[in-house]
């Protein structure tokens, strides 16, 4: 099959979750057939990228979206009904190039990662579509206009709203639809929501593997640091769960990972807090430390560190919100807090307790490993593109 994946981003490095299923996707697609990757670039891309995907593509393509005209875009957004998501992302220059790639190329297929690249292909009537929405963005926006301030709550609630109406709208434009997780599927108010396809994220379990190591901290934390809520659950953990484990534990240290910090969590810095920024290998980090600790409370989709982090058989706390969609099971392969004393208490309980700890890690190091895997998943997406071409 010829197919044709349009992302929203150039998915290289890998430190943001939509970059990492789109990698590996597109990765093992090409294995069996044809792929040409088309990103949508914004800002400045890593030099070695187009490389990079070359290396698991057989055409690779970046279009520049221009800076300006994503200002005046969102500033018409504000006129409609459309979600500022979708709007970010959508320019004609832009479309007249993916028209003119996909003229030329002629896949069988066209891949569209998120709804924020839909605009470019929804009106392909000629190709059979496959739209990925991986998260709920409407569940994931409703989650922080809960937790924002009074002056931002009004705009947040406004683009979940637009955002809900656009993940049912688009629905009827795509032969087939795949998200991340069931927790996701049942946000999608569209009646047929029942034949959205889920296709979990894998784990690459040959690289993020155990490894024993000198252990510099007791906790850490990881991801993007610039990403809204992982910047919340590090602040969270930081600033409220931490002190109360402090209380007991005096000596403990706590690492937070991951690239593009923000101010705030650059000034997190401390005797005993340290803030790594970009790692070259995020692995140092989890091989480096005894827990990892998890506690997010916005957002939406299957968190990756989890499955990292629980592959190197780390032992893992973290929220109901953020275990709904990896479905890990309570006391037995994770550890499940709301609370800051309870995420305290559980963190304590571990570092205090080695036979626990070891089972905590070991059974969900068996998880993970056994139920989430690339090369599976990615079989799963191809059974559903050719299914619809053959009819």
């Amino acid at each position: 099959m010829k197919i044709f994946i349009i992302a929203s981003r150039v998915p290289y490095p890998l430190e943001k979750g939509d970059k990492l299923r789109i990698f590996h996707q597109a990765k093992e697609l090409a294995k069996t057939n044809e792929v040409f990757l088309c990103c949508l670039e914004v800002g400045k891309t890593h030099p070695e990228a187009k490389k990079e995907l070359e290396k698991i593509c057989q055409h690779v393509e970046f279009i520049k979206l221009n800076k300006l005209k994503i200002i005046f875009n969102l500033f018409l957004t504000l006129f409609s009904s459309k979600p500022f998501q979708v709007a970010y992302f959508y320019q004609r220059k832009a479309q007249k190039q993916i028209d003119t790639i996909i003229n030329q190329f002629k896949p069988d297929h066209i891949y569209s990662q998120l709804i924020r690249t839909s605009e470019y292909v929804k009106m392909k009537h000629h190709i059979i579509k496959t739209l990925d929405y991986m998260d709920s963005f409407s569940l994931g926006m409703s989650r922080r206009a809960e937790n924002a301030s009074f002056l931002i709550r009004p705009v947040l609630i406004s683009e979940a709203k637009r955002l809900l109406h656009y993940e049912n709208v688009i629905f009827d434009y795509f032969e087939n639809r795949t998200i991340i997780s069931e927790q996701d599927k049942e946000q999608i108010w569209h009646k047929g929501r029942k034949e959205i396809i889920v296709i979990p994220n894998g784990l690459d379990s040959e690289y993020f593997h155990p490894k024993s190591m000198a252990k510099k901290y007791d906790l850490l934390f990881s991801g993007n640091m610039s990403y809204i809520p992982n910047v919340d659950a590090a602040l969270f953990l930081a600033k409220e769960i931490f002190p109360l484990v402090l209380k007991e534990l005096p000596n403990c240290k706590l690492m937070i990972a991951g690239a593009t910090p923000l101010a705030k969590i650059e000034a997190l810095r401390s005797d005993h807090i340290f803030v790594s920024g970009w790692m070259d290998d995020i692995r140092e980090a989890y091989w480096g430390a005894r827990i990892f600790v998890a506690p997010l409370r916005l957002g939406s989709g299957l968190q990756n560190k989890l499955l990292e982090a629980m592959a190197i058989k780390m032992p893992s706390i973290t929220s109901k919100i953020a275990n709904t969609a990896l479905g890990a099971k309570e006391n037995d392969e994770i550890l499940i807090s709301s609370t800051a004393q309870e995420f305290a208490d559980q963190i304590i309980f571990i570092l205090n307790n080695k036979d626990a700890a070891e089972s905590i890690a070991e059974n969900g190091f068996q998880y993970v490993t056994s139920n989430f895997n690339w090369k599976t998943s990615s079989k799963k997406l191809e059974s559903v593109i050719k299914c619809t071409i053959d009819g």
